[in-house]
């Protein structure tokens, strides 16, 4: 049986980041994101505030300097797309490649480093300025038909016997 509770990191624009736990099935709100706090509040903070949340391995572990982007071509299945938020941040990530999964508040993605602590992210609309779709990752690219050429008139087949 699995947890229903996950430790998060929500990295906010203009105050100091905010550790807790948050419940997987009811995080998300018409008015913001719900966080245990570590002090044990309950609180609600609101989408204009946040830039991302994290669900981390360990509180103290976390780096807000991992690395955001990939240095190469992603090999695991999704839409590879990158996020420019408010403050002008980059980042990457890959969105499940089924648009009816998403959030109405915003995107929940796996972030560049695999083996980092931060194992997937939600970013609110209300932090993005854009986002751009890279590459769809995964799918088996269509071959052409192959087109046969004409056999010209003049040209006797292999097995045309002529009654003569």
């Amino acid at each position: 049986m699995s947890s229903t509770t996950k430790k998060a990191l929500i990295q906010r624009f203009d105050r100091d980041n905010l550790y807790g736990w948050l419940n997987i099935s009811t995080y998300v709100t018409a008015t913001g994101i719900e966080i245990l706090t570590q002090a044990g509040a309950h609180i609600v903070v609101p989408y204009e505030e946040i830039k991302l949340v994290c669900f981390v391995r360990e509180f103290e572990a976390q780096d807000p300097g991992e690395r955001r982007v990939f240095t190469s071509r992603p090999k695991t299945p999704g839409l590879w797309v990158r996020f420019r938020f408010k403050d002008n941040d980059l980042m990457e990530g890959l969105l499940p490649n089924d648009l009816l999964g998403q959030e109405a508040y915003g995107f929940s993605f796996t972030p560049p480093d695999a083996g980092s602590n931060t194992q997937r992210v939600f970013v609110p609309k209300a932090a993005l300025e854009s986002l751009q779709v890279l590459a769809v990752m995964g799918s088996q690219p269509r071959r052409p038909q192959r087109q046969t050429k004409p056999v010209p008139k003049e040209q006797i087949s292999l097995f045309d016997v002529e009654n003569g």
